[in-house]
């Protein structure tokens, strides 16, 4: 029996398959979608209603452009289905003064022209009064960031590949793949075989499964989140309070204003964290990293330091050097992936699915991909 034949398929649907998803179908394309579990399901990185997206970046001013784009594709996708999924708050990177975090925002700031404040501790009480931060502490404002409602995102980009003939088969993971002799692939589930001209993998914590030289190159970590009563919600209230990274002496943490959910969501330790492996079905994050997130909460944001309402853990695919890979598979250039996005890659997932259709379709991209590429981690 010939196995059905598509242009593209994409081999995981969450941030960043359903963004490729729907970039390949609007180019029109014929295309499958595989996922593992349901649509938004909870098991991966992209659950928990918010991202935060950030313009100002101290992970690195090459990742500037990229998240401008995104910020741009985030608007657009959100008016093309309507639904809004990008929020602007504004950002705030805290931490102490010559710890780094600030220093680097500024730099991507200053580096690319974007607008911003340097605030001190009494600026940032003044400006927001839940934060009750240590000496020391210096903020960077910038008026563009804020956040992405995560799940709504990937509904969104679905529903519109969709509405072009883009199919999906949901609960059907890809279990294994290959190349064929005409430069095409045929890719394998539990259902029977798909063939395809291109393959696009965005498996997040499978990713080592599909593509073997990533094995010795990356981590499945858990991380923590939490939701949380507040004494005072009109301090949290989006148009008050901004999306913000702390970094303090228990960690880095990052939380956002209240959206849809009752209480206040705070996540991390962003660095605390404590090897999985993805395929254990429990996702409860440890006691530890809770404790922490009370701590924090707490001691600097004590008016939101109340009850848990909700508590999740989610997956995390950790690179080495923290940065993202984007590649074709070695030997198979008509195979590309993107994965290891270490805790920071939802807020680019969308331009990161524009990225992967245009490498599917042999269309250059306009941004320089080399710092993302599978070959750094052999020098």
């Amino acid at each position: 029996m010939t196995a059905p034949h598509y242009d593209v398929i994409v081999a995981g649907v969450g941030a960043m398959g359903s963004a490729a998803y729907w970039h390949l179908a609007k180019r029109g394309l014929r295309v499958l979608g595989l996922e593992r579990f349901d649509l938004g399901h909870a098991m991966g990185s992209s659950h928990g209603l918010t991202r935060i997206i950030r313009l100002a970046y101290f992970e690195g001013s090459h990742y500037v452009p990229i998240v401008r784009r995104a910020h741009q594709l985030w608007q657009e996708t959100g008016d093309a289905a309507g639904l809004k999924l990008l929020h602007v708050t504004g950002s705030l990177d805290l931490a102490p003064e010559g710890a780094g975090p600030v220093e680097s925002s500024l730099q991507s700031c200053l580096d690319h022209g974007l607008a911003h404040e340097v605030l001190d501790q009494a600026e940032i009480a003044r400006r927001f009064p839940a934060f009750q931060l240590p000496s020391g502490h210096l903020g960077l404002w910038q008026p563009d960031g804020g956040f992405v409602a995560s799940e709504k995102a990937i509904y969104a980009h679905v529903g519109l590949a969709q509405s072009k003939g883009a199919e999906i088969r949901t609960g059907e993971p890809m279990l294994d793949w290959r190349p064929t002799a005409d430069g095409g692939v045929i890719v394998r589930t539990e259902r029977g075989n798909y063939s395809a001209g291109r393959l696009v993998i965005t498996s997040g914590g499978w990713i080592a499964d599909a593509v073997p030289a990533l094995a010795s190159q990356v981590k499945t970590v858990r991380q923590a989140i939490g939701w949380f009563t507040t004494r005072r919600p009109e301090l949290f209230r989006e148009g008050a309070f901004p999306v913000f990274i702390l970094t303090v002496e228990e960690g880095n943490f990052y939380g956002f204003p209240l959206y849809e959910h009752p209480g206040f969501k705070l996540g991390g330790p962003h660095f605390g964290r404590e090897p999985m492996d993805p395929r254990d079905p429990d996702r409860t994050p440890s006691p530890t990293q809770v404790r922490l997130i009370r701590e924090c909460l707490a001691r600097y944001i004590p008016d939101a330091a109340g009850d848990p309402l909700t508590v999740k853990g989610c997956v995390y695919t950790v690179s080495p050097d923290e940065g993202f890979v984007i590649d074709a598979v070695p030997g198979v250039p008509q195979a590309v992936f993107a994965s290891a996005c270490s805790g920071h890659g939802f807020k680019f997932a969308s331009a990161i699915g524009e990225i992967l259709a245009d490498l599917s379709t042999d269309t250059k991209t306009p941004f320089d991909l080399s710092p993302f590429a599978l070959a750094r981690f052999d020098a």
